[in-house]
């Protein structure tokens, strides 16, 4: 009997199998490059572009430089393009890169710990006035940038700096970013411990050390020994907090995996204390961390505040002493404790620990421009000063003032517009670059800024409570929005008559140091340019209105009502 022919297994689907390519992080094995940022790093380190620079581009211009150099290797050391004049906030995101690039460059000079000589800010202003047709702002991270630098002049500008001990190197792009640190370490009565030493080897290990230069993105560093905490190390990506511990005295207090920009997040605490001479190990130890571990497959997930979401401290932790300390444990150790006041930005006069006086004073929003720097030098000298400083606020300080000099430098700064008795709104009012030279912005920040200080000093000549006001032009944060009492992202908004025009969205109430958080976003609230004046002395005026005794505006922005914030 012949066999019954079987019907044929239907077939079983195929699925397609998909490579998991993880998060790009180099300690797992992921080494592809997953994007073009990484594959222009593999192919050649970002420190090399100095030489092209300075043999190719310089001598031949704008036209000659190579796209990967243009975008992104030029920024390892300092240089970005600036946005091109006449285009609008509204073409910000539509527009190809190429189509925004101005043939001038920004350029950033690096001040960690925002130290200089006078020597140093004199060719920091001698510089600005011949090649960047006078610009030099400085940063709420301690920096000065210049704007409409040729490539042409790039290595006469570093020759005149490095001439000084001055440096763009690692100023931008996925490096090691300027060290922030307190502009009066060791010279403030009241500190805990002076970062200098710790500072200047970190420096050392790392700045131009191809070992750190291709990092998934950008890394930020703050150290302080203030009890001010002076140096916003809530969102850096790591911070050295200063401490006194109750067995081994002053040191440091370890933070990790803060930042803003789109998606912030605040440091974390490892609970570990840190003594001054272990500082560089631990320091190199986190930025390893970031290298290696750091996520390279998107962008906008690789910074160390994602990694630190997903691990946690104690892994963090873990990781850190086991495989890049050594196997030694760090020392768990306090919490600093809350700053006194709410000013950290060491405004006024103060005596400093050798009997001596410090002054600090206000420009408006950071913009100053070369020849203001020239003078400052020049007055400083005058009254016996050798050094000054730069914030983490866009202010900046005259150090080693004798007493009988303090006066005489307070006139002369006020003469240059520069006053060390601001009021409330010129101390704390910031605004990022903005629409004239960012390529990323929206609006305008700066002009902006300065002229709100000018309204609301008319209209509010009374108020004297510490507040903040900060100017973004873009999402992105650089101005700190998120963490200020009145925090201005700005946008394109539609007017009264429907009109789209120039305008912010407002956060408020965020606040770090004291009652740590982020801005309170009230449903629907944007205001345009116009109105801005008008608004904020409004939500002032409620806030003067329903305060409590000795509550501050961040305190009061979160239980108000939305009614009392529109």
């Amino acid at each position: 009997m012949a066999a019954t022919p079987q019907k044929p297994a239907a077939a079983t689907p195929r699925r397609k199998v998909s490579r998991h390519r993880g998060e790009g992080q180099w300690a797992v094995g992921h080494h592809t490059p997953l994007n073009g940022n990484e594959q222009f790093k593999k192919d050649d380190d970002g420190l090399n572009v100095r030489t092209r620079i300075e043999t190719i581009y310089s001598k031949r211009g704008f036209d000659s430089i190579d796209p990967n150099d243009l975008r992104g290797r030029m920024r390892w050391w300092g240089l970005y393009t600036q946005r091109k004049p006449g285009i609008d906030g509204g073409k910000t995101a539509v527009l190809e890169p190429e189509e925004l690039d101005d043939s001038y460059f920004m350029l950033r000079v690096r001040i960690d710990g925002g130290a200089l000589t006078t020597q140093q800010l004199r060719v920091i202003g001698e510089v600005s006035q011949e090649y960047a047709r006078g610009t030099a702002d400085i940063t709420d991270r301690q920096n000065v940038q210049y704007h409409w630098i040729r490539i042409e002049d790039v290595p006469a500008i570093w020759e005149r700096l490095e001439g000084v001990g001055l440096s763009t190197v690692t100023a931008c792009g996925d490096t090691p970013r300027v060290m922030i640190g307190s502009p009066v370490a060791g010279i403030a009565e009241d500190e805990i411990i002076d970062a200098t030493p710790a500072l200047e080897e970190m420096k050392r290990r790392v700045l131009n050390n191809p070992a750190y230069s291709n990092l998934p993105r950008k890394f930020k560093t703050a150290i302080s020994g203030s009890p001010l905490l002076d140096v916003v190390h809530e969102i850096n990506d790591v911070a050295f907090v200063g401490v006194q511990h109750p067995e081994h005295g002053p040191g440091f207090d370890l933070w990790v995996g803060g930042g803003l920009s789109t998606n912030p997040k605040l440091g974390v605490r490892l609970g570990a204390w840190v003594p001054i001479d272990e500082v560089p190990d631990v320091y190199e130890g986190v930025i390893s961390i970031f290298r290696d571990y750091g996520y390279r497959r998107l962008r906008n997930r690789a910074r160390l505040k994602f990694l630190v979401a997903d691990w946690g401290a104690e892994k963090f932790r873990q990781v850190l002493e086991d495989e890049y300390l050594g196997g030694r444990k760090l020392i768990d150790g306090p919490a600093p404790e809350q700053p006194v006041q709410q000013w950290r930005d060491h405004i006024g006069v103060h005596r400093q620990r050798d009997g001596r006086f410090y002054v600090g004073f206000a420009p408006r929003v950071g913009r100053v421009d070369g020849a203001t720097l020239t003078k400052i030098a020049d007055l400083a000298e005058a009254h016996g000063s050798g050094r000054v400083r730069t914030t983490v606020e866009q202010k900046m300080i005259v150090l080693d003032v004798e007493q009988d000099q303090v006066d005489s430098l307070v006139e002369g700064l006020e003469a240059l517009d520069l006053t060390a008795r601001p009021s409330t709104f010129r101390r704390g009012t910031m605004a990022c670059t903005g629409i004239e030279f960012c390529k990323l912005a929206i609006v305008e920040t700066k002009q902006r800024g300065s002229q709100l200080i000018d309204e609301l000093e008319r209209r509010l000549p009374d108020f004297e409570e510490p507040l903040t006001i900060n100017l973004n032009g873009c999402p992105n944060a650089c101005a700190r929005i998120q963490v200020a009492d009145i925090g201005l992202k700005g946008q394109l908004v539609l007017n009264d008559r429907g009109e789209q025009v120039e305008g912010y969205q407002v956060h408020l109430g965020g606040a770090l140091g004291l009652e740590v958080g982020f801005g309170r976003k009230v449903r629907g609230l944007k205001v345009t340019s116009d109105e801005l004046p008008d608004y904020v002395e409004r939500v002032l005026k409620r806030f003067q209105a329903e305060r409590e005794e000795g509550e501050r505006f961040a305190s009061w922005a979160a239980r108000a009502s939305e009614e009392a914030l529109s």
